[in-house]
């Protein structure tokens, strides 16, 4: 089948423009792009009526919770939520139950995903077995069967040994290692971040120190390994001049950094709501404010949801005791669309950091709007206002700190090779 989009605004993250014109699809992959309207024979004409057309979004770093926890989320429920959010590639973490650790438990997700999912599923593996720090997973057999990356989410390997050979095992193999930035022993059962807030309401806190400490650590170890890293979360203002240094070192090192982090701040958390624990836990607005401007000048590369579906029975719990994590594959769009209402970055510097970043850094073939590449579009208004219900969320779980608030940006269409997976009613 060919489509043809007309009247469409298109966001190239790769050329940083974002420029009126039509679009070509011919089986699954971008045909032609051009200035004109002008359709080949035979063609579905889609009229965009002036709204935006992009690369759908690669999101690095979603929970699904099979196997294990399946109440809380399945391949088809994340899979419905993606394409509801103009996600098309969720890139998907391994702290399940069990953890997805060899070769056997990979190829049953990665089936599961294929038979349920409408959008990719490309599936992450654990760096260490059980994600318990002790001994590395057998990371080649993982490779050959579809691993992306290799990660033992929020668990920091804290053996120094055991974390140095993991990385010099995975630089033989061209392996990524993402790990979490974060020193283990002060950031135990931190639920905010320290200050004068975080005292008045009596939570155990946590210095954003221990983020610039657990950066340094593996900076460090990614200078003598020489490894392929990327730090899934950096969200504190006092991290980003080592993450420049080494950058500018010449080391391989990317990092990311969800959107919650990028539009919430420490002081939500006032009322004591629980759809605000996130780990690591809301910064300060000169520590948001700095993390925006750093994507934006490209030294933080990537923006992600960090799904992380939690049901009612480990939210409704006092604050220090409630599970950790927000879902976020319906809300990326819109909240990440704050910064551009803001004016922080405009809309290709944001797809660059949503879609092509997370490409390049796993060797996808997405993220990108280019003849030949993939036929995975988002079509979205980026000024279509909302108030955000909850109940209304694809996910099983519907633990979103953006319960009625008011946002803007709506997924129109997704797209995924060239096929329709979502349409907005």
């Amino acid at each position: 089948m060919t489509l043809h989009f007309i009247n469409a605004q298109l966001i190239d993250p790769e050329a940083g423009t974002l420029t009126p014109g039509a679009l070509t699809v011919h089986n699954g992959r971008i045909a032609r792009i051009a200035a004109n309207d002008e359709a080949p024979g035979g063609a579905q004409i889609i009229d965009c009526g002036g709204k935006y057309l992009a690369p759908g979004i690669v999101d690095l770093g979603v929970k699904v919770c099979e196997p294990g926890e399946r109440h809380k989320e399945s391949y088809r429920s994340a899979g419905l939520a993606a394409a509801a959010g103009g996600v098309t590639t969720m890139i998907t973490r391994p702290d399940t139950t069990p953890t997805i650790d060899s070769p056997e438990v990979l190829e049953f997700v990665t089936r599961r995903a294929n038979e349920a999912a409408p959008v990719n599923v490309i599936p992450m593996a654990a760096l260490t077995k059980g994600r318990a720090g002790h001994e590395m997973t057998e990371i080649g057999f993982l490779m050959d069967a579809g691993a992306a990356a290799f990660t033992d989410c929020d668990h920091v390997v804290t053996d120094t040994k055991v974390f140095s050979r993991a990385l010099t095992y995975a630089r033989s193999l061209g392996a990524l290692v993402i790990a979490h930035p974060q020193e283990p022993i002060l950031s135990a059962g931190a639920a905010a971040t320290s200050g004068k807030f975080a005292s008045l309401r009596g939570l155990p806190a946590v210095s954003p120190m221990a983020e610039r400490m657990g950066l340094d650590r593996d900076i460090a170890l990614i200078e003598m390994t020489g490894a392929k890293y990327h730090a899934d979360q950096i969200t504190t203002a006092r991290a980003l001049p080592a993450l420049e240094r080494a950058k500018r070192n010449g080391l391989d090192i990317t990092a990311g950094v969800g959107v919650h982090h990028l539009t919430l701040n420490a002081l939500d958390v006032a009322d004591y709501r629980t759809f605000f624990k996130l780990k690591p836990p809301l910064r300060d607005e000169d520590d948001r404010l700095a993390v925006a401007q750093a994507v934006a000048s490209g030294l933080i590369d990537i923006i992600c949801s960090m799904h992380t579906p939690q049901d009612e029975e480990s939210k409704r719990l006092p604050f220090e005791e409630a599970a950790s994590g927000a879902v976020g594959l319906e809300t990326l769009l819109p909240a990440a669309l704050r910064l551009v209402h803001a004016e922080v970055m405009d809309l290709p510097t944001l797809w660059r950091a949503l879609s092509l970043n997370p490409a390049k850094r796993l060797n996808l073939p997405g993220g990108r709007l280019s003849v030949g590449a993939p036929a995975d579009l988002v079509l979205f208004d980026a000024d279509a206002p909302f108030k955000l219900d909850r109940a209304t969320l694809r996910s099983k779980s519907r633990n979103t700190p953006f319960d009625g608030m008011r946002m803007q940006g709506k997924v129109l269409k997704t797209y995924v090779a060239g096929n329709c997976v979502f349409e907005a009613p």
